[in-house]
């Protein structure tokens, strides 16, 4: 009965963690959390860490980590080792990322202002043409 002294139900760590409890399920058949048991009434138990991983879960999907990236973080962290360095690749992949989306955005920009800069609605041919600012090129 120690063990379970120890543990927290779910709903209690979802409470704690601002984790909804469906969520915490989803991590859980993710292979991101697991539970330490269930309670005699079929609640799942967690040891003491989930906060803290439910903590670092959170965060890392704030930064643009997919669930599966941190699931290869936690792997490694449950392995024993830090997973700074792989942490760092990911993050430096996704500042090169972030690079490339605001070029194409400030293109795409560049080209809307284009557009609204010489708009003029011709009715030339109503009946063919959807809109002849966006049509031509």
């Amino acid at each position: 009965m120690l063990a379970q002294a120890e543990s927290k139900q779910i709903g209690s760590v979802a409470k704690a963690s601002g984790v909804p409890i469906k969520t915490i399920r989803y991590y859980e058949e993710l292979g991101l959390l697991k539970s330490s048991g269930r309670t005699e009434g079929g609640f799942r138990l967690f040891n003491s860490d989930v906060l803290s991983r439910l903590h670092f879960i959170k965060r890392a999907q704030s930064l643009g980590l997919t669930l599966s990236e941190i699931k290869e973080f936690l792997n490694v962290h449950d392995a024993g080792e830090l997973p700074c360095e792989q942490i760092k690749t990911k993050l430096e992949d996704k500042v090169t990322a972030i690079d490339e989306q605001i070029q194409q955005l400030l293109i795409l920009r560049q080209e809307l202002t284009g557009l609204l800069s010489g708009w003029e609605i011709k009715p030339e041919s109503p009946h063919t043409t959807i809109c002849p600012i966006i049509e031509r090129e």
